[in-house]
């Protein structure tokens, strides 16, 4: 089953050039700054056997393996946040195969995890994405994979994808980035966002995230590789929870051991869609449902007015009693846990879909707008067979598909439920772990040294 889940693993010949110019007003005057590649012949000798020489007059032969090459990674900050896990985690994966670990970045909790595994911390208090520094940035990442012998450089970040491409037109050095979940719209932050694209290899998340930006920048396909974000599957594992934890959700929610709980996670908010609750339970009831009840698990004082009107749309249609405001979980395994079926019902790309992987890790079916990337979280007819799906979707908005699939993941029986929550777990599993995607990422650094263009 799993190899109809196989990533999708794209290698490629074509390199591009960081020749776009990049001029901003600095403090001491209008300085212009253009990211070329002045000494492009040296970047195109990473793949042979070749010596290659850098401006600090060392000579370095490239290996073709992990095994002995220096791989940095760039991100912001190493704070318990997403894309700093994951980068702990790649470090981690490398230190495995032979590889030396570096991690930029601001400091944080991390550092500690990071080091502890055999990875080291390089301060970088310019990573982020300030214009005004980026001079300084580029020149500290070009000392710096002078100086470590960088063989690979992966920039997570604008910030430091504008760095990175500045240091590798002076030293030959491979470059990775990787794109953000929601792709930048607007002329000057997508044009701010395009340091990201100019990667020997582009990792992106999505095909969604990818595809503007293939458009926009005519980002060749074969220089893309998707892996999606990593989401902790041990704290989001059925067998991490116990009954104690699921029972002590369920009554803080005031629902009866004989209500089906349709839980809807997130910030009670306009583009999360939660206004399409009082319409929906009103179709179920029609059509003789019962015992079901919407749980809104997330903060609902910030959108206070639109919090509000769910609430006056569902005495409205007297549906008041199935639709629970419960505000923010402290406990979020345990409330997918308790869950029968996780709603998601968006109307604007989310910008990260790691509660439809987090609810698929738990075990739970989900059903979810298609909009963004959540379609690509999910297995779903027709891109798979039906007998491996993991959920539904339907339009954004549409209350009637909404109630259709709601229907289906009610009528499903206990054999069938028990099935495809293994199926989501273990799509979870194969997709989303930390260790899959460390080994995911791992892999596009061992293509690029391999190369023999």
């Amino acid at each position: 089953m799993l190899s109809q889940f196989q990533r999708q693993e794209i290698s490629g010949k074509d390199r591009a050039f960081r020749l776009a110019p990049l001029s901003f007003a600095l403090s001491g005057g209008a300085t212009v700054f253009h990211a070329q590649c002045k000494r492009a012949g040296k970047r195109s000798d990473r793949a042979g056997t070749e010596l290659v020489s850098n401006d600090y007059g060392d000579r370095h032969v490239p290996p073709r393996t992990l095994a002995g090459a220096t791989i940095l990674q760039i991100v912001p900050a190493l704070h318990e946040e997403p894309v700093a896990r994951t980068a702990v985690d790649v470090a981690h994966a490398l230190l495995q195969s032979g590889a030396r670990a570096l991690v930029a970045a601001e400091g944080g909790p991390l550092a500690d995890d990071l080091r502890a595994g055999g990875g080291e911390w390089v301060p970088l208090v310019n990573a982020r994405a300030n214009p005004f520094k980026l001079r300084t940035c580029g020149h500290m990442l070009e000392r710096l994979i002078a100086s470590e012998r960088v063989d690979i450089v992966h920039a997570q970040s604008i910030g430091g994808a504008w760095g990175a491409n500045m240091a590798a037109s002076q030293i030959a050095v491979w470059l990775v980035t990787t794109l953000p979940d929601i792709p930048a719209t607007s002329g000057l932050r997508a044009y701010w966002a395009s340091a990201l694209a100019r990667g020997d290899r582009v990792v992106t998340p999505s095909n969604f995230a990818a595809a503007p930006v293939m458009k926009r920048f005519g980002l060749p396909r074969e220089r893309l590789t998707l892996i999606p974000r990593s989401i902790d599957t041990a704290t989001f594992s059925p067998g991490a929870v116990d009954s104690t934890r699921i029972d002590g959700v369920r009554q803080s929610w005031r629902v009866s051991p004989s209500q089906r709980i349709v839980l809807v996670p997130g910030r009670v908010a306009p583009w999360n869609g939660q206004l399409i609750l009082p319409e929906l339970a009103r179709m179920l009831l029609d059509t003789g449902m019962r015992d079901f009840v919407f749980v809104l698990a997330g903060e609902h004082q910030t959108y206070r007015r639109y919090a509000t009107f769910i609430a006056e749309q569902a005495r409205t249609r007297d549906v008041g009693p199935s639709i629970r405001f419960v505000g923010h979980c402290r406990d979020m395994p345990a409330a997918l846990a308790a869950a029968d079926t996780v709603l998601v019902p968006a109307t604007e790309p989310p910008v990260l879909g790691r509660v439809v992987a987090e609810a698929q890790a738990m075990g739970r079916p989900v059903v979810a707008s298609n909009v963004g990337m959540l379609p690509e979280h999910m297995v779903v007819p027709p891109e798979m067979p039906e007998e491996v799906r993991t959920g539904w979707l339907a339009e954004p908005g549409d209350a009637a598909e909404f109630a259709r699939a709601l229907t289906n993941s009610f009528s499903l029986d206990t054999t069938a439920y028990r099935a495809m929550s293994a199926r989501a777990r273990q799509f979870a599993e194969y997709m989303f772990s930390p260790r899959s995607v460390a080994v995911a990422t791992r892999a596009v650094y061992t293509s690029l040294l391999a190369r023999d263009d």
